[in-house]
C-alpha cells in the first residue's frame, strides 16, 4: 500500500504540478490584462458586444431610412441657402466684365469716329492740297535758274515724293479709261449669287494683300527717289520703282473697281440676295476673330483694319449711290429708294464690330481703357508729322498704320465722277471751281480739329515730352542706343509751348553725315502709356528673341491679315 501510495504521490505530485502549470500559464496570460484592472472579455462575451454594435448599427440605419423622406427632401431643396460673399473676387469680376462690355461701344465708336475722320484728312489731301504742293514744286523747278542753285538739291524731299504722287495719279487716271464700267457691271450681274459671293470675299482678302504690299513698294519708290547721291547705290533704279508703283495703283484700283460694282449689282438686284449674303458675311467675321487669343498690340491692328474697312466702305457706298443717281438722271426720288439699304450695310457693319470687339475683350480681361491708349497712338502719328524732325507725310504714317492707301482709291473716285458727271458751260466751270475750295475749306477744317485733338490726347497720355526727341535711327540689324530714347524737351520751353510751338514749323533737315541707317518712327520706341524704369536694351532684345509678339503700341505700322495669333 504504502508503495501505491508512494507510486500515486508523485502523480498527484506531478499532475498537481501540470495543473499548476497551467494555472501559472494563465495567470501569465491574464496577467497584463490583468494589470489594467480587468481580463480580456472571454469568446462568448466578445461575440455578444460585437452582436450589440451590429444591432445598433441596424437600428441607427432605420431610423436614417424613415428620416429620408420625399417631403423632407422639397424642404431641404426649398430652404436650401448660400452666401455669394464667400467668393466675393470673382463675382465682382464678373460684373467688370458686364460693365466692360457696356462700355465697349462708346469707346469704340470714339476710336472709330477719330480713325474715320483721319482716314478722311489724308483722302481729301490727295484732292486739295497735294495739286498745290505740285503746283509748288514744278514752280521751284522751272525758276531755280533764276534764283541760282544755292543747295546741292534741286528739289527738297518733300518736293519730289509729291511730284511722283502727283505723277502717278494722273497716269493712273488715264489708263483708267480703258477699262468700260458698263462692261464690267454686265459681266458681274451675269453671274450666279453664290459666285458673287465667293468673288467678293476673293476680293476682300486681295485688297488686304495689295494694301499691304503697296505701301512698301511706294515707299521704296520714295526713298529711291530721294536717297543721298553720294552713297553707294543699292538699288534698281528710280525708273523701274516708278513702273512699280503706276502698277501698283492702277491695279489696285481696278481691284476696288469690282468690288464697288459687285455692290452695285448687289443693291440693283430684285430680292437682294445677294445683299443678304454679303451682310452675313460680315457675322461670319464674329466666328473668325471672337474664339481665338488675343494681345493688345493684335486688338490694335484688327481696330485699325476695321477703322480702313469702315472708310472704304463708305467710299463704296458713295460710289454706288453717284452710278445709281446717273443712271436715273439724278432723280432725287431714287437716291430715297437706295436710303435704306445703305442704312442697313452701314448698320450691319457697325453691329458686327461692337459685337466682336465686346466678346474679344470679354474673352482676353483687355480693358475698355485700350481704346483710349489706341486713340493716343494714332494722335501721336498725327503731331509727330508735323515736327521739325518730321520723316514722313502724315498721309504715308496713316497708310502705314492702318494700310489705308489713298491713291488707288482716289484715282477710282476721280474716274467716277469725271463719267458720271458733265462739266459743260462757264456756270458749271464755275461751280467746280466753288466745289473744290469747298473741298479745300473741308480739309483745313477737318485738319484743325483733329491736330487740336490730337494734342489733348496726346497730353492725356502724358506722351508730349517724346515729341521733342529726334527720330532715332539705327543700322539694320542693330537696335538704336538707349540714350536715343531718352526724351528731352526743349531747352527754354515749357512742354505745352513745344508742342504747340512743334506742330507749325517746318521741318529742318539734318546734315550730319551717317553711314546707312534705317529711319524707324519716334513713336515706335513708346508705349502710349508711360513706363516706370526702362529696361536695359540688351534684356529687351533678349525678351523680344523668346516673345517676339510683345511689342509696343507705336510699334504696330501696318495691320496685316495675320494679326491674330492663335496660342
Amino acid at each position: 500500500m504504502a508503495g501505491v501510495g508512494d507510486a500515486a504521490a508523485p502523480g498527484e505530485g506531478g499532475g498537481g504540478g501540470a495543473d499548476g502549470q497551467e494555472r501559472d500559464g494563465r495567470g501569465e496570460a491574464e496577467q497584463p490584462g490583468g494589470s489594467g484592472g480587468q481580463g480580456l472579455p472571454s469568446a462568448p462575451q466578445h461575440t455578444e458586444t460585437l452582436g450589440f454594435y451590429e444591432s445598433d448599427r441596424r437600428r441607427e440605419r432605420r431610423r436614417g431610412r424613415t428620416e429620408l423622406s420625399l417631403l423632407r427632401f422639397l424642404s431641404a431643396e426649398l430652404t436650401r441657402g448660400y452666401f455669394l460673399e464667400h467668393n466675393e473676387a470673382k463675382y465682382t469680376e464678373r460684373r467688370e466684365r458686364v460693365y466692360t462690355c457696356m462700355r465697349i461701344p462708346r469707346e469704340l465708336e470714339k476710336l472709330m469716329i477719330f480713325g474715320i475722320f483721319l482716314c478722311l484728312d489724308a483722302f481729301l489731301y490727295v484732292f486739295t492740297l497735294l495739286p498745290l504742293r505740285v503746283f509748288l514744286a514744278l514752280f521751284r523747278l522751272l525758276t531755280l535758274p533764276c534764283y541760282g542753285l544755292r543747295d546741292r538739291r534741286l528739289l527738297q524731299p518733300a518736293q519730289v515724293c509729291d511730284i511722283l504722287k502727283g505723277v502717278i495719279l494722273v497716269i493712273c487716271y488715264f489708263m483708267m479709261h480703258y477699262v468700260d464700267y458698263s462692261m464690267m457691271y454686265h459681266l458681274i450681274r451675269g453671274q450666279s449669287v453664290i459666285k458673287l459671293y465667293i468673288i467678293y470675299n476673293m476680293l476682300e482678302v486681295a485688297d488686304r494683300l495689295f494694301s499691304s504690299f503697296g505701301q512698301d513698294i511706294l515707299d521704296a519708290l520714295y526713298w529711291t527717289a530721294t536717297e543721298p547721291k553720294e552713297r553707294k547705290r543699292a538699288h534698281i533704279g528710280v525708273i523701274p520703282h516708278f513702273f512699280m508703283a503706276v502698277l501698283y495703283v492702277f491695279l489696285h484700283a481696278i481691284l476696288i473697281m469690282v468690288q464697288a460694282t459687285t455692290l452695285n449689282v448687289a443693291f440693283n438686284s430684285h430680292n437682294k440676295s445677294l445683299l443678304t449674303i454679303m451682310m452675313s458675311n460680315n457675322f461670319v467675321e464674329i466666328k473668325g476673330s471672337v474664339f481665338k487669343k488675343f494681345e493688345k498690340n493684335n486688338l490694335f491692328q484688327m481696330s485699325n483694319s476695321d477703322i480702313k474697312e469702315r472708310f472704304t466702305n463708305y467710299v463704296l457706298l458713295l460710289i454706288v449711290c453717284l452710278r445709281n443717281m446717273e443712271q436715273f438722271s439724278w432723280n432725287p426720288d431714287h437716291l430715297w429708294v437706295l436710303f435704306p439699304d445703305v442704312c442697313m450695310v452701314i448698320a450691319s457693319e457697325t453691329a458686327v464690330d461692337i459685337v466682336k470687339h465686346a466678346f474679344i475683350t470679354k474673352f482676353n480681361d483687355i480693358t475698355a481703357d485700350v481704346y483710349s491708349e489706341y486713340r493716343a497712338s494714332l494722335a501721336f502719328d498725327l503731331v509727330s508729322s508735323r515736327q521739325k524732325n518730321a520723316y514722313t507725310d502724315y498721309s504715308d504714317s496713316v497708310a502705314r498704320r492702318m494700310g489705308f492707301i489713298p491713291l488707288p482709291l482716289a484715282v477710282l473716285l476721280i474716274r467716277v465722277v469725271t463719267s458720271s458727271i458733265k462739266v459743260q458751260g462757264i456756270l458749271s466751270y464755275a461751280c467746280v471751281i466753288l466745289f473744290y475750295f469747298g473741298l479745300i475749306s473741308l480739309k483745313v477744317l477737318n485738319s484743325i480739329v483733329l491736330l487740336g485733338k490730337s494734342c489733348q490726347y496726346v497730353k492725356e497720355a502724358k506722351m508730349e515730352e517724346k515729341l521733342s526727341n529726334p527720330p532715332p535711327t539705327s543700322t539694320p540689324g542693330k537696335p538704336s542706343s538707349k540714350s536715343q530714347n531718352k526724351c528731352k524737351p526743349s531747352q527754354g520751353l515749357s512742354t505745352e509751348e513745344n508742342l504747340s510751338a512743334s506742330v507749325t514749323s517746318q521741318p529742318v533737315h539734318q546734315k550730319e553725315n551717317v553711314i546707312p541707317l534705317l529711319v524707324t518712327s519716334n513713336s515706335d520706341q513708346f508705349l502710349t502709356t508711360p513706363d516706370g524704369d526702362e529696361k536695359d536694351i540688351t534684356q529687351e532684345n533678349s525678351d523680344l528673341k523668346h516673345r517676339s509678339s510683345k511689342k509696343d503700341l507705336l510699334e504696330i505700322d501696318r495691320f496685316t491679315i495675320c494679326g491674330n495669333r492663335i496660342d
